[in-house]
């Protein structure tokens, strides 16, 4: 089976489709991938590409075809928006062009936001006569109100109509989280839609437990948060139960990561004088599996959102693979697939005393029930999200899909 992946990020961005791309190619499938020039996260192309080019690359396996695209710079509006259409009509254009004489059986986009870059794909699954399958990672339009991109209510149902056109030129739609499937549906007409959740990574799947954890942890209760630090994580709440659990003198909060709210936890930090929390900083992917094996339990924080309750933490994932206890400070669908392993601990998104509370209730329990609850989130990540398991049955599901057409 010949499967073009569109995806408007690709290798060497560190994006999850690649390590997606890379298992499909290991169950046997011949992997070509339609993408753009790498830029992200900085907005300005990587050295050895140009944003105006075209070209064909190999990289481990895979046939690149890269189409131009206008950078994203500083990620303001103006320029997020040409970046976007840029990439929807090179894909187009450009990608009819280097995909000329080559046979295609399936077509899969990585429906990140925006959506759009669906667009594409659906006109060369109608010219190679392939089925097209997207897996949605965010639902439009909800995302653009609730992000604040959008409020005038006509474009919101521009917008909405313009989704459920591109849903329903599908075969197949797969979402990354099981609350996604009823709106989704609402919107697909006659289009099938599957749960199809996001997969952990290669590293903590194949990960070396007895590898030395580059971090120096206390004799206490070590509680690891780990990965962006952004305005979603909710860090107020953290800091706020840090606060509330100065007098525990065994509790130590080790924030793991960077972001755009670094700065801001340094200085409260200091404000607040919380001894009790630490910023060691950023650490490559392949020391994580010791960091998070090395805790006494992780951490997972979000703001209170109706549109972020919808969706998994990609988090959530590295957490279950580390088998550690989870505390999880959020509401909706990443608490629920927490409880549900029996992997920790839950108490409602944004609730300071809650998330104190829940550290010292873990804290506080036996041994041997903490043991329980990294057996079980360990269990839960081998059946539900590792990458190879995933890749088998996504290449099943496209194998299964026919074309409307």
């Amino acid at each position: 089976m010949r499967v073009l992946v569109v995806s408007q990020y690709y290798w060497p961005e560190t994006f999850r489709i690649t390590e997606v791309v890379q298992a499909l190619r290991d169950e046997g499938c011949e992997m070509l991938v339609l993408t753009g020039q790498p830029n992200y996260p900085d907005g300005v192309p990587f050295k050895g590409y140009s944003w105006w080019s075209v070209g064909v690359e190999q990289h481990d396996g895979v046939t690149i075809f890269r189409v131009p695209l206008f950078p994203r710079g500083n990620g303001r509006a103006l320029r997020l928006l040409l970046n976007y259409l840029s990439f929807i009509l090179c894909a187009t254009v450009f990608g009819s062009w280097l995909l000329r004489g080559r046979p295609i059986d399936k077509l899969f986009v990585f429906g990140l936001s925006p959506i759009l870059q669906a667009i594409p794909a659906i006109w060369l699954a109608r010219f190679k006569k392939a089925s097209l399958v997207t897996w949605i990672q965010d639902l439009w339009p909800e995302s653009l109100s609730a992000a604040g991109f959008v409020h005038n209510p006509k474009l919101l149902v521009a917008v909405s109509w313009l989704v459920e056109w591109i849903y329903r030129k599908n075969d197949l739609l797969l979402v990354q989280s099981r609350a996604f499937i009823e709106p989704v549906r609402a919107m697909a007409g006659n289009t099938p839609v599957l749960y199809h959740p996001n997969p952990g990574d290669f590293a903590f799947s194949d990960s070396d437990v007895g590898a030395k954890c580059p971090l120096g942890f206390g004799s206490g209760f070590n509680v690891v948060f780990a990965g962006n630090l952004g305005t979603v994580q909710s860090l107020e709440t953290i800091i706020g139960a840090a606060e509330l659990l100065l007098d525990e003198k065994d509790i130590t909060l080790i924030l793991v990561g960077s972001g755009s709210r670094s700065e801001w936890l340094k200085s409260e930090i200091a404000r607040r004088n919380l001894s009790n929390v630490r910023l060691p900083g950023r650490f490559p992917l392949s020391a994580m599996p010791s960091i998070m094996s090395s805790a006494s339990a992780l951490l997972v924080s979000l703001v209170r959102n109706k549109i972020i309750n919808q969706t998994v933490p990609s988090k959530v994932q590295a957490y279950l693979a580390a088998g550690k206890p989870i505390i999880a400070s959020l509401d909706g669908e990443g608490a629920s697939v927490i409880l549900e392993a029996g992997a920790g601990i839950a108490s409602a998104a944004e609730d300071v005393f809650g998330l104190a509370c829940a550290i010292r209730k873990l804290r506080d329990s036996p041994t041997h029930v903490l043991e329980e609850m990294g057996e079980n989130a360990r269990a839960y990540y081998e059946n539900h999200f590792e990458p190879r398991f995933l890749a088998r049955n996504l290449k099943e599901a496209l194998l299964a899909t026919r074309t409307k057409r």
